[in-house]
């Protein structure tokens, strides 16, 4: 009894696969309709719909099958689906542009642009906390802030806000070398042209 209920599938095994295949479809058309804020920034409600909605999805995808072989399959089906989908959309512009969209501009210049913010439902204290978390102080100091199609908030600085670099300080450090030789200098020449 054991050995059957871990090994033997009461459902077709291409039906399994097919489940799995269609839930992960499902979840896909659904994610991109709410669009990149799904991503963004999950907060707790959203948090709260992701749980369940593996709850409520489980029942589509494994049918009336507990087995251990059962699950493995939906398993293995999944990761490779999803394998699959991640490979085609790294060879194929065009599948990507479907899937993912394209990137949005939500910061031009240090001015938030509220349309975009309303059309992804992105509230602006957490577009704030995002260009916090990239080491800036103010919305005023981004160049540009674009919401990825992954979901990502990159921002870019204005260079009167960004951090220095190392060839910055390199730069520095040589600008005062040259001017500590050029006092040196200076400091020689007037010790030989001075009165004894």
């Amino acid at each position: 009894m054991l050995w059957h209920d871990l090994f033997v599938i009461p459902i077709p095994v291409l039906e399994k696969i097919i489940r799995t295949i269609a839930v992960y479809v499902l979840l896909i058309v659904l994610f991109r309709g709410i669009g990149k804020r799904g991503l963004f920034a999950l907060n707790t409600f959203d948090f709260v719909v992701i749980f369940l909605l593996s709850n409520v999805v489980q029942n589509a995808v494994i049918g009336n099958d507990n087995s251990l072989l059962g699950g493995t399959i939906g398993a293995i089906t999944l990761v490779g689906v999803n394998y699959a989908v991640n490979r085609w959309l790294s060879r194929s512009d065009r599948f990507e542009l479907l899937l993912e969209g394209r990137d949005t501009t939500v910061i031009q210049n240090g001015q938030v642009q509220p349309r975009q913010l309303r059309r992804l439902a992105i509230r602006p204290e957490e577009l704030d906390h995002a260009v916090r978390m990239q080491n800036g102080e103010d919305m005023c100091e981004v160049e540009e802030g674009l919401l990825s199609s992954s979901g990502h908030l990159i921002v870019s600085l204005k260079p009167e806000a960004r951090n220095a670099t190392k060839e910055d300080v390199d730069r520095l450090l040589a600008e005062l070398a040259a001017l500590h030789a050029r006092l040196d200098e200076m400091d020689r020449r007037a010790a030989g042209g001075a009165p004894a």
